[in-house]
């Protein structure tokens, strides 16, 4: 088996080829085009401002009321971009039959265009978000980490795609799941509320969810301005790590199963 991440380099002029032409390809026709990148992120924050500051009202002691926005936005945004990914990720395979069976083509590769193409929308949501620390005068240093943070992220997605993918050439049931464990990761995750405003007794359950390591990330580097603590940051290089390359590992053993399940 070879390195997923000696694939992955080896395959990058393909790989970066193959996910502009889908970018394109996805919005050509629409009568916005690509303003949608900026505009679908804008559209969910005001659905998530609407809710929990204007009918729920909450409100957070340590932090004025544009700043909970801001809050809220730089949770949804990691959100948004794991979910699109998951969504994008678990038919990559099914759905693209001629690939699957053009010797030529790299199928490990499929996933991971899948993930990347659903990184515009976090990718433009976090300079929307930037921008609007630096003209609020609250962008600090510690923003820088988001990038890391980022790859991370997408390592994380990259591993999650590859054993959602394979299994949903033998189950596709799965793809039918994503939506409702889509839904259920939105309730869950510290998008809007923090840790502390869970009950006690529920915060162990919190951990379970990896995306909590992640959004928790984001909002200290972006709206806290500072340093995780390092469990958090321990969490996120292991399950990112471990996820890339189990989930390469389990791809390269399924796919054998392919050409007789497509």
């Amino acid at each position: 088996m070879s390195n997923p991440f000696n694939m992955l380099w080896k395959h990058r002029k393909m790989l970066w080829a193959t996910t502009l032409a889908d970018i394109r390809s996805r919005y050509a026709g629409s009568a916005l085009g690509m303003f949608w990148l900026i505009l679908y992120p804008i559209l969910m924050l005001s659905a998530y401002s609407i809710v929990y500051v204007f009918i729920l009202r909450i409100r957070l002691d340590q932090i004025s009321t544009p700043q909970y926005v801001m809050l809220i936005f730089s949770g949804l945004i990691p959100f948004l971009g794991f979910s699109e990914g998951l969504g994008n990720s678990v038919i990559s395979v099914t759905s693209n039959a001629a690939l699957v069976k053009n010797t030529l083509y790299p199928i490990e590769i499929i996933p991971v265009k899948a993930i990347f193409f659903s990184q515009c929308t976090e990718v433009v949501g976090l300079a929307l978000l930037v921008i609007v620390l630096a003209v609020s005068g609250l962008l600090t240093p510690w923003a820088l980490l988001v990038i890391p943070l980022w790859v991370f992220q997408v390592m994380f997605g990259i591993g999650i795609g590859w054993i959602v993918s394979a299994f949903n050439v033998i189950l596709r049931d799965l793809q039918s799941l994503v939506s409702i464990i889509t839904m259920f990761l939105m309730m869950v995750s510290p998008i809007a509320y923090t840790p502390d405003m869970i009950p006690e007794g529920l915060r162990p359950f919190l951990q379970l969810n990896p995306l909590y390591y992640y959004i928790t990330a984001y909002q200290n580097f972006l709206i806290y301005g500072k340093m995780p603590s390092w469990d958090i940051l321990l969490v996120i290089v292991l399950i990112s790590v471990g996820f890339f390359i189990v989930g390469f590992w389990f791809f390269s053993k399924i796919k054998q199963l392919f050409d007789d399940n497509i």
